[in-house]
C-alpha cells in the first residue's frame, strides 16, 4: 500500500505529488505547485524546488540556500485559502508550514504568489501575512545582532517585521 503524500492530501503519493515530481508540465494549478513543492521539501528533492521558482528568481544561484530550507524537519502542511489572481496566470496559496527544530514546532505562514509561463506554473513570490499583534509586543532581539550572525532562512519572515521575505528584504 502506498504512503500517504507529505503535502496533507491524504491521498496516496503516487496519485499526488508525485506527479508532478516525475514531470513539471503536468502540473495545473497553483495549490497543486503549491503542495508538490511542500512535499519536495519534505521528500529532499532539491532540483524539484530549484526547477519551479520561475526563471526571473535566479533559483539556480540560490541552490544551497534553498537545500539548508529543505532541511528543517517539515512536518505538517495546512492550506488556508487559494485564489485567482489578475488574469488565468496568476494565483495565489495562503498557507501554513510547520517544522520541528530543537525539540519545537515552528509554524511559517506564506501567501504565495504563482505565475504561469509558457504552459508552466511557477513559485514567483510570497508575503507573510501580519499576525495579530500581542498586547504588549516586544522587539525581536535579533534585531539587535548583526545580519551576518543571524541563523534567518532566505525564506523565513524578515527580522524587521516588513512582511516579505528575508531575502527580499534586510538579507
Amino acid at each position: 500500500m502506498a504512503t500517504s503524500c507529505p503535502c496533507g492530501s491524504n491521498r496516496p503519493y503516487p496519485q499526488c505529488c508525485e506527479i508532478a515530481h516525475k514531470n513539471h508540465a503536468d502540473v495545473t494549478t497553483p495549490e497543486q505547485l503549491m503542495r508538490s513543492r511542500y512535499s519536495a521539501h519534505v521528500l529532499s528533492l532539491v532540483d524539484y524546488v530549484v526547477n519551479t521558482y520561475h526563471p526571473s528568481c535566479n533559483a539556480e544561484d540560490q541552490r544551497e540556500d534553498i537545500a539548508q530550507s529543505i532541511d528543517s524537519g517539515w512536518s505538517k502542511l495546512e492550506v488556508i485559502k487559494t485564489e485567482a489572481g489578475a488574469n488565468e496566470t496568476e494565483g495565489f496559496v495562503e498557507f501554513s508550514a510547520y517544522f520541528d527544530e530543537d525539540g519545537k514546532r515552528y509554524c511559517m505562514t506564506e501567501r504565495s504568489r504563482f505565475v504561469k509561463e509558457d504552459g508552466l506554473w511557477y513559485y514567483i513570490d510570497g508575503t507573510f501575512p501580519e499576525e495579530e499583534p500581542e498586547e504588549d509586543p516586544e522587539q525581536d532581539p535579533r534585531l539587535s545582532q548583526p545580519v551576518s550572525s543571524l541563523k534567518v532562512g532566505r525564506n523565513d519572515p524578515c527580522i524587521c517585521g516588513s512582511g516579505k521575505k528575508f531575502k527580499k528584504c534586510c538579507g
